[in-house]
């Protein structure tokens, strides 16, 4: 397969991975480096472009369907290479291998995320990892796609020096450095803030992949403050991680083309639309269904509308878009 070099044109209109867990966009609680592998929260680094973005543990991550949040976050700061891999493949490792090498010598300028692709298929369709391995980048949030299958140190460092041209062209051009690695590390450390206890409890369900745990909590915190936006986003995100829990594209879509009067089946496949980044369509498929249902089905749409426009986020245009075209149906 080709390496697909990235260039800004990717950048308009790419997957929205937000609804991973939280958005990429929301105001962040607090701010510090993201733990490996272990699902913590994290808000986005307080930096502004060029300049550090505090320290890191590392700069090789263990990336999961539960806390990749996090480091869509950080690419509004810094470029973060993502390898979509899987450890039976020889040539996965090997080019897994040659990624830690390369992003360790540029020193803080990107950061490399690994992926097992098997165990973490929300990340493997947002990303359209056919195979493995596959090869993106996270800049300012959105996904660039660089290449499929193994290739020399020379091609991938090449595809990096793209990958770091393309950040520069989007004012995504800040540091992080690694914790312990120098006298200075200590001052650039930043300080982070507690979350709010069930929020805290919430993040932690997740990463056990315990959502009815996480539901629980932040329904806590809505009730306590109504108008705690995050707890209410957060629900409506952990939601809909528990409804695709444990099912496959394959059964949705199958599910849905054998049974297209199942208002059931056409909520799932909205679910799985826009878990994969396929807004538009997930809106599409639920506001064109809408009149044709009864007040009960028409009652479920509605409200599983909302649920995924708190998903997307309040302020993205194709929400208003989709909050306009429901309004005109509803009256």
């Amino acid at each position: 397969m080709s390496m697909i070099p990235p260039s800004a044109a990717n950048l308009r209109g790419a997957v929205d991975l937000s609804s991973l867990v939280n958005r990429a966009n929301a105001p962040a609680q607090g701010v510090g480096a993201p733990g490996v592998g272990t699902g913590a929260p994290s808000g986005a680094p307080g930096s502004s472009a060029g300049a550090p973005a505090g320290a890191v543990p590392s700069l090789v991550f263990d990336g999961t369907d539960a806390n990749f949040t996090q480091f869509i976050e950080l690419s509004n700061t810094l470029p973060v290479i993502v390898d979509l891999k899987a450890e039976w493949a020889e040539a996965s490792k090997e080019l897994s291998a040659i990624l830690v090498k390369v992003v360790t010598e540029y020193a803080g300028r990107l950061l490399l995320v690994g992926v097992e692709a098997q165990e973490n298929p929300q990340l493997a369709q947002a990303f359209q990892a056919q195979s493995v391995p596959t090869v993106a980048a996270l800049v300012g949030g959105r996904p660039v796609s660089l290449f499929q299958g193994s290739y020399p140190e020379e091609e991938v460092r090449a595809v990096v020096e793209q990958v770091l041209q393309l950040a520069a062209q989007n004012g995504v051009t800040g540091t992080v450095t690694v914790e312990g690695a120098g006298p200075d590390a200590a001052a650039t450390e930043p300080v982070e803030e507690p979350l709010p206890p069930h929020h805290a409890e919430a993040y932690d369900a997740i990463a056990r992949g315990d959502y009815a745990t996480a539901i629980a909590e932040y329904q806590t915190a809505i009730a306590q403050n109504p108008r705690d936006d995050l707890a209410v986003a957060g629900l409506a995100q952990v939601k809909l991680l528990a409804r695709l829990d444990g099912k496959t594209l394959d059964d949705i879509r199958t599910a849905a083309a054998a049974n297209p009067d199942d208002l059931e089946a056409q909520l799932a496949v909205a679910d799985l639309d826009l878990s994969g980044g396929h807004i538009d369509d997930a809106f599409d498929r639920l506001l064109t269904l809408f009149p044709t249902q009864d007040a009960d089905g028409k009652t479920a749409i509605r409200t599983r509308l909302l649920e995924l426009f708190e998903v997307v986020g309040t302020d993205d245009p194709r929400v208003a878009a989709a909050r306009r075209r429901l309004t005109m149906l509803l009256y």
